[in-house]
């Protein structure tokens, strides 16, 4: 199979699945003398025990805002049929264009493992009927996948946390959605938030605004960059967040979409920003902001840190209202919004305080001998039942060395279980971080004594 995804004209002509043998024929047969290593792909990243302990925390506090929010989470399948995404995301966006992975499955069906999470809740609600229901808030979290150049903060398969709001036509829904991303990010503790705000309008603004940008740009085309003018045919308010310096240049004098909103957007606007100003959550305009897929109307937003010395995207999202109906639903006004998990953790791994989650044992269980193991599962079982965090050591290796990995995981205590103890039917309890205690004898039986030691 080719490694680029295929463009939206050339479903029909994905490769099939593999057969079993194609496969033979790439890996060779399992008795082969040599054996090709196997490793991840390329912008497929895995997440060892020490990098998920601050995904956790991450996850945690997400969790915690939204319930307090009453913000509901649903979870929708990894692959979707590919229309979903055609019809949804647009067929002259990037994404669909370049960056989706689309294959045919053995029943001929052309499915994309998902770009981008909105458009898999909007299906979820209307396949179910939720939106005969009344309005919904929901969150997700998970892998999302688009071809493109790995770099850091950004792969293959990466993560997202993000809400919708569906059938909520408000303009104060939007600055609740925001204050929600707002607060979290400060919870998580970024420093140097700054939100930037703009108005996309209506269908009806765009379309007149998109005459007068074309008009200008093509007065200069020859001074814009390739990509440039390739979205002047087929995306050309893209153009917009161009980062190519050309480009921005030209912008400078171009027309602003702000001055081709009609009246009942420019009052829409305006009164995001004030419901914004009384939260006390400064932001700024920003003219050029555009949101990447075409289904954003109104409210676009983007939450960045410069904690790191230059502008990091943290959050971005913004008002989706026609959504829901180009994809088969009944007319339903919506808001999201969508964080980065691997650009959370990155800029979260290198500021100055980074949250902590309680990822050590209470308890570290070294044990040797034959009926010392035995009985050590039991113990530690019968410890975790209670609610004491309890790492039991399996490697059957000698004290000294159990000993070092205890000290290694963080747990401030020891509980040592030989043969010796096993006999006595005891279990000797060992401070390993300076506590103010001796060792300590306690009864195996005795699990209150155990866990009010440990806890003390």
């Amino acid at each position: 199979m080719n490694p680029a995804p295929p463009v939206i004209s050339s479903w029909a002509k994905v490769a099939a699945p593999y057969r079993s043998s194609d496969i033979r024929r790439q890996t060779g047969s399992i008795g082969a003398s040599h054996v090709t290593k196997l490793q991840s792909l390329r912008g497929m990243v895995d997440l060892l025990p020490e990098q998920t302990t601050l995904w956790q925390v991450v996850e945690a506090v997400a969790r915690a805002h939204f319930l307090r929010a009453a913000v509901h989470e649903i979870r929708t399948p990894l692959l979707e049929v590919t229309e979903l995404f055609a019809r949804g995301i647009g067929e002259a966006t990037d994404v669909v264009g370049k960056e989706m992975y689309t294959f045919l499955d053995r029943g001929d069906r052309s499915c994309t493992l998902r770009p981008e999470g909105t458009a898999s809740v909007v299906r979820a609600a209307i396949q179910h009927g939720l939106l005969t229901q009344g309005p919904h808030r929901f969150w997700y979290g998970g892998p999302m996948f688009r071809y493109e150049r790995p770099q850091a903060g950004r792969q293959r398969q990466f993560h997202q946390i993000g809400l919708e709001f569906l059938g909520v036509p408000q303009a104060r829904s939007d600055v609740e959605a925001i204050a929600i991303a707002w607060d979290l990010l400060e919870a998580l503790g970024l420093q140097g938030l700054v939100l930037e705000l703009n108005s996309l309008g209506t269908a009806e603004d765009r379309a007149h605004y998109r005459q007068q940008l074309v008009a200008y740009l093509e007065q200069h085309r020859q001074q814009l960059d390739a990509d440039s003018q390739e979205r002047l045919a087929r995306n050309p308010l893209r153009i917009l967040d161009s980062k190519h310096p050309d480009a921005q240049a030209l912008l400078s004098d171009a027309p602003q979409l702000l001055s081709s909103l009609a009246p009942p957007s420019r009052e829409r606007f305006e009164q995001v920003q004030a419901g914004l100003a009384a939260l006390e959550i400064p932001f700024r305009f920003n003219p050029r902001l555009v949101r990447g897929l075409d289904y954003y109307c109104h409210t676009a937003f983007e939450i960045t840190s410069s904690q790191l010395g230059a502008q990091a995207t943290g959050c971005g999202g913004g008002r989706y209202d026609g959504l829901v109906e180009q994809l088969g639903g009944p007319a339903t006004p919506c808001m999201g919004w969508a964080m980065g998990m691997e650009r959370l953790v990155l800029l979260l791994s290198q500021a100055d305080a980074v949250p902590t989650a309680e990822s050590a044992p209470d308890l570290y269980l070294v044990n040797r001998g034959g009926g010392a193991e035995a009985a050590a599962v039991t113990l530690a079982c019968r410890l975790r039942r209670d609610g004491l965090r309890v790492e039991l050591d399996g490697s059957g290796a000698a004290f000294g060395k159990q000993f070092k990995r205890a000290d290694r995981s963080g747990a401030p205590w020891a509980a040592v279980l030989g043969d010796g103890e096993l006999e006595q039917e005891r279990v000797l309890l060992k401070p390993l971080r300076g506590q103010p205690f001796e060792e300590r004898l306690c009864a195996l039986s005795d699990l209150q004594a155990i866990i009010s030691l440990v806890r003390s």
